[in-house]
């Protein structure tokens, strides 16, 4: 089909569709322009007949919007522009529908690949899985089948080796036992004579032995040098217990007694609690039975939990094993030794503390004993630690003496002083008579129950009255023996030297009455009197050996701490490599810092005194966090709301020593009241760090160092942070600025004055302000900014303020006693002829602790 032009029509060649093959259905025409219609295999279009649209014989295709739809001139006779317009959308739509099936049929047969690789990947898969089971099959079929066989061979040699001693049929036991042996050596013959068949077939079982044995001695080891000089084969051979070990099961077998091992019964330590492990560890049985044996009691535990005690010694009854019962504080048991024998002991020196009230001359009294000067190096001329001397006096006697502070933060120290001595010395000035602490030490001594004698210091003054001091220590219960008692007393001046030498023979008189003696020869046991951190030598304790010998390299517990004696350093700053009973010394090695007053044992191994200390410091942990906790909602309902109420002013504490850390910590606790009070966040021993700045930084608290200085990364930080940083030498003017501190966190107290009072005359109503008292001040002043009460039959009706103050038409600050004025309360209207003003001020006053 063709045309007068020659070209082929749409659908045969060059039409619609690409070459795709079409139909012509039927021509028609709309004036000179003849159309065609093609129906393809999807779609019916409807186009220009070729040559009949232009000179050119040029087709205009419904989908070229360039051609049809820019130029209305090209468009075919007889169709408008709307039905153009639609025929393309629809052509669009078409394609548009062939591409989405064209993508979907796409997508299907990607899909179906898909399926067609997944189904071959099962397939190969299961031929995969039947070969392997076949495998398994056919090698489990010639296990087994090399089983029978061995079990064959092993029943033919059974009935040849049996065979001899069945026929025989031996009268007693004892016989076939005789046989049996016989029969298992080789080379014997004990059955009949052998055939050429049976003589090729044990032919072949030894070879196969003789291999098995190569291959035995092949993999037994390595080559000794015995073995190599004896020319051996190098097997390893037997030892005579497991020969005899074999005999005997040999034998037991034959008799027909089964061997039944002895159940071994085991004592089981058992703590409070323990892991499930570790108890099926000490008890030598599986942990899964132990497991199961806890199951069946209705706990589902797993081998790392823990169980109590009680629950373990179930189980350990369940087994049959012996329950012994121990504890975590068994681990101090080692540091509680017997006492020493009377032959052991030998004398001591003994220990002298010196106590009284702050400013007595305690320090140089002592300064007058040793021949030394401490006083001047003191920081206000008031002793803040403890110190121990020991002194040789003319006589050749030996004392060691406690120095205590005076003031009365540091009650504890001079506490533990009274506790480590045998003589106190109450020093008493004889011109200031009994004060506070000399009470306070007099109590302390009575409690320690050590003898006591009385140094009536300061006599050489001019006000000096030792009579009075005698006469005020009666009211004490100490009575001295210049008034007939059994205390001791001097009067001594340090100043002159005057009584010392009474004084020294007074305690050495004390001190022989006393017979003190102690074991040097034994495991060291002391005090410490007072520990520090030293910036170039580490913890430091200053320790009074009380019994036996501390010696350099010892092992020893303290406290919570522990550590081992690097040095020992005495009084005079000498080092000595060891230290008796009553020698203070200065001792190096620790891993902390203890705290003063603790007890210093010597142990045996290092070990045993990182679990002592473990313990103590676990045990010490709890008993401040069971301190700390509320037990009862009503508890932390209340600790809440009094932590609400009150104020607190939160300071970090650092100081040079132990002691003194302890009673500036003390006394900072006494400062403040039900409205404020001092919250220590931390305190310790050695200079100030960084850390000790960030946590002041984060609790807005200033850092307090007693005798100690803040490094300078330390410094650094705190001009960052802005943290304040206070350095103190004397305990006085320490408390005295935290009292000033926590009392600006007292509300400020309100008083009222009252300045005046005016009666009410007559009540005008005023347009615009309500009513207005006519009033006559009868006493004092009224003033416009004064608080007031109204009063009426003497019972406050209104307290405010005034609205307004005038005198005549002027509105005035005051109006004096006698005038009469004009008054207007603030949002109160109902005044009336006859109340009375009270007229007040109000002023804040500041407290103080």
């Amino acid at each position: 089909m063709s045309d007068k032009d020659g070209k082929k029509p749409l659908g045969v060649g060059g039409g619609l569709g690409g070459g795709r093959s079409g139909q012509v259905k039927q021509s028609f025409s709309h004036g000179r322009t003849h159309n065609v219609v093609v129906e393809t295999k999807r779609k019916r279009v409807v186009v220009p007949k070729p040559g009949a649209a232009g000179a050119g014989g040029v087709v205009h295709r419904p989908n070229s919007p360039a051609a049809v739809a820019s130029d209305p001139s090209k468009r075919p006779a007889g169709i408008s522009e709307v039905e153009m317009e639609r025929r393309l959308k629809a052509l669009a739509a078409a394609k548009a529908r062939e591409a989405g099936e064209a993508a979907a049929r796409a997508a299907e047969e990607k899909a179906r690949e898909e399926e067609r690789d997944r189904r071959r990947a099962e397939i190969e898969a299961k031929e995969r899985e039947e070969r392997e089971r076949e495998e398994a099959l056919r090698a489990k079929a010639e296990e087994d089948a090399r089983k029978a066989e061995e079990a064959r061979i092993r029943a033919q040699k059974k009935a040849e080796v049996t065979a001899k001693p069945a026929q025989a049929a031996p009268a007693d036991r004892a016989a076939a036992e005789a046989a049996a042996a016989r029969a298992e050596k080789p080379g014997v013959a004990t059955g009949p004579r052998r055939t050429d068949r049976d003589r090729r077939d044990t032919g072949g079982d030894s070879d196969a032995k003789a291999k098995a044995k190569a291959e035995d001695n092949r993999r037994t080891g390595r080559l000794s040098l015995s073995q190599a000089l004896s020319g051996g084969e190098g097997g390893r051979t037997r030892s005579l217990a497991a020969m005899k070990r074999k005999q005997e099961k040999a034998r037991a077998k034959a008799l027909g007694q089964a061997h039944r091992a002895e159940k071994q019964v085991r004592d089981v330590q058992l703590p409070e609690t323990i892991v499930v492990s570790e108890l099926a560890n000490r008890m030598a049985e599986r942990v899964a039975d132990v497991i199961k044996s806890l199951m069946k009691m209705g706990m589902m535990v797993t081998a790392n939990q823990t169980i109590d005690a009680d629950t373990a010694e179930l189980v350990i009854e369940e087994f049959g094993h012996k329950t012994v019962r121990v504890s975590d504080a068994d681990v101090e048991q080692a540091l509680h030794t017997e006492e020493d024998a009377a032959e052991d002991l030998q004398p001591r020196a003994p220990i002298i503390t010196i106590m009284g009230h702050v400013d007595h001359g305690k320090t140089s009294l002592l300064d007058r004993i040793r021949q030394a000067n401490v006083v001047s190096g003191e920081a206000g001329g008031i002793t803040q630690h403890i110190g121990a001397y020991q002194v040789k006096t003319d006589s050749g006697s030996i004392l060691t003496f406690l120095d205590t502070p005076g003031h009365a933060a540091f009650t504890s120290m001079r506490a533990r002083g009274a506790n480590v001595t045998d003589i106190v010395v109450l020093v008493v000035a004889a011109d200031d008579a009994v004060m506070p602490q000399t009470v306070e030490a007099i109590n302390h001594a009575k409690a320690a129950g050590v003898p006591m004698i009385v140094a009536i210091n300061k006599i050489d003054k001019p006000a000096a009255n030792p009579q009075k001091v005698r006469t005020d220590l009666l009211q004490h219960e100490v009575v001295v023996e210049a008034m007939s008692g059994e205390v001791q007393d001097v009067e001594v001046s340090a100043h002159t030297g005057q009584g010392i030498d009474q004084l020294l023979e007074a305690i050495a008189l004390q001190a022989e009455i006393l017979e003190l003696r102690a074991n040097p020869d034994r495991a060291a046991l002391g005090a410490v009197i007072e520990a520090k951190l030293d910036v170039g030598r580490g913890p430091v304790a200053t320790v009074l050996v009380q019994t036996g010998t501390l010696k350099q390299g010892d092992i020893f517990v303290v406290g919570e701490q522990w550590g081992k004696v690097r040095a020992l350093i005495d009084d005079k700053g000498a080092r000595v490599s060891e230290a008796g009973p009553s020698v203070p010394v200065e001792v190096l090695g620790l891993n902390g810092t203890p705290e003063a007053g603790d007890v210093l044992n010597v142990v045996e191994t290092e070990a045993q005194a990182r679990e002592i200390a473990d313990y103590r410091s676990q045990a010490a942990k709890d008993k401040r966090a069971a301190a700390g906790a509320a037990t009862t909602l009503q508890e932390l309902m209340a600790k809440a709301k009094a932590d609400e109420s009150v104020a607190e002013l939160p300071v970090v504490v650092k100081a040079d020593v132990q002691g003194s850390a302890e009673a500036i910590v003390q006394a900072l606790e006494k400062v403040g009241n039900d409205e404020v009070r001092v919250r220590v966040l931390h305190y310790g021993v050695g200079a100030i760090t960084e850390s000790d700045i960030g946590l002041a930084e984060a609790s807005s608290a200033p850092v307090i160092g007693f005798n100690v200085r803040a490094n300078a990364p330390a410094r650094n930080a705190a001009n960052q942070k802005g943290v304040e940083i206070r350095y103190y030498s004397i305990i006085y003017d320490l408390i005295d600025d935290i009292k000033a501190a926590a009392s600006g966190l007292l509300s400020a107290e309100v008083r009222e004055n009252f300045i005046g009072y005016a009666e009410i005359r007559e009540v005008f109503r005023v347009t615009g302000v309500g009513n207005v008292a006519g009033c006559l001040v009868t006493e004092g002043v009224a003033r416009r900014s004064a608080g007031v009460r109204l009063l009426r039959d003497n019972v406050v009706i209104h307290e405010g303020t005034l609205k307004t103050l005038k005198r005549f038409k002027d509105e005035v600050r005051e109006v004096q006693s006698g005038q009469e004025c004009g008054m207007a309360f603030e949002n109160y209207d109902d005044i009336r002829k006859g109340d009375v003003i009270e007229i007040f001020e109000r002023e804040e006053v500041e407290r103080t602790l």
